[in-house]
């Protein structure tokens, strides 16, 4: 099977799109990450759920998590609000600028070398420029167990 075969349709934010916003869509749509598009409608970037709570959790709690215990239910509407006024391009870091994406014809192989390699929960699948879709992580995994054969 190939990456064009396995490409879906799936929601997309730019970087210049409100960073409450996106975490709306995340939740809403139990998504594992967006596509960030750059201005030009271009992907440019994944943006993780994983991502978006880390920024959300203060670094003292990151860094020592049984302090999260103490913490109460305001805590976390505190915690969310540091959303407000932001923008996808300031929650993401720099690490995930960088487009993890397949060609269409790439194989599962290819696919999950690169989910791998940029550590992705998402990949978005071109034809030349022209973008296809978007193969998450469990499309992938789905893909393989069909494809698998019992070994015997």
């Amino acid at each position: 099977m190939h990456a064009a075969q396995m490409a879906e349709e799936f929601p997309m934010v730019s970087m210049d799109s409100g960073a409450l916003d996106a975490a709306r869509m995340l939740a809403e749509h139990r998504l594992p990450g967006i596509l960030v598009t750059g201005s030009d409608g271009y992907p440019e970037a994944v943006l993780p759920a994983a991502q978006v709570v880390q920024f959300i959790i203060p670094r003292y709690v990151q860094d020592d998590p049984s302090l999260a215990r103490v913490l109460d239910e305001p805590m976390c509407a505190k915690a969310i609000s540091k959303l407000r006024g932001k923008t996808v391009r300031d929650v993401i870091p720099e690490k995930f600028i960088k487009i993890p994406f397949a060609r269409a014809d790439d194989t599962i192989i290819e696919l999950a070398a690169v989910m791998a390699q940029y550590r992705s929960p998402l990949i978005a699948v071109l034809d030349g420029k022209r973008l296809l879709g978007v193969v998450t992580a469990s499309r992938l995994l789905e893909a393989a167990l069909r494809d698998s054969s019992p070994q015997g």
